[in-house]
């Protein structure tokens, strides 16, 4: 996993709640047995029109979002079923940081197992980036895991919780197996004695 300190970048609006899984990456897209090549197909029915062509009428596709970053969508970004591939898209297709008021909860651990930062943060303070982010051209925002602070250079700055053990997870950028391997000494030592 990348490790994850600080970010500037630029931010795209999903003004839409209960975004769930299904709609981050949909179902027919699950088969394939890689981690890699999701990017293409994250909110597919949102993106395509029925014969493939890029909706225009979807927000994420003008392009003034076209090298964007950072997500701010609407309450209970996340939720539906526990697919991991939704973080894997999301990744993919560019973002590294997701904003919204509230999560679910195995949405967000899954993106924190894959370097993807979820901040929660007040309805008021969601409601002032989306606006900046319709509003302006190229609005940019830093995440700061590291100081738990989201700022911009108009004067807004906020910080955010984040579960210490992920955060030190993350700003090290080990996942659960890189974490683990971290005792390969001591598992190595476990296995010889006891499988002596």
């Amino acid at each position: 996993m990348e490790k994850f300190v600080k970010h500037e970048g630029i931010v795209a609006p999903l003004d839409r709640v209960n975004v769930d899984t299904d709609q981050i990456i949909p179902k027919q897209f699950l088969k394939r047995i890689e981690r890699t090549g999701f990017g293409k197909f994250a909110f597919y029915d949102w993106r395509y029109l029925e014969d493939g062509v890029p909706n225009p009428d979807f927000i994420l596709n003008h392009p003034k979002y076209s090298k964007a970053s950072v997500l701010v969508a609407g309450p209970n970004f996340g939720s539906g079923s526990s697919r991991e591939h939704a973080p894997w898209a999301l990744s993919e297709y560019g973002f590294k940081v997701i904003i919204s008021t509230s999560f679910a909860d195995i949405f967000r651990n899954n993106c924190m197992q894959n370097g993807l930062i979820t901040v929660q943060l007040s309805s008021e303070n969601v409601d002032r980036i989306m606006t900046n982010s319709i509003k302006m051209d190229a609005y940019k925002i830093t995440v700061d895991l590291e100081n738990q602070k989201v700022f911009d250079d108009f004067g807004f700055e906020e910080t955010f919780d984040f579960d210490q053990f992920r955060k030190d997870s993350i700003l090290e950028g080990l996942d659960d197996i890189g974490i683990t391997l971290q005792f390969d000494e001591e598992i190595e030592k476990f296995e010889r004695n006891t499988l002596k």
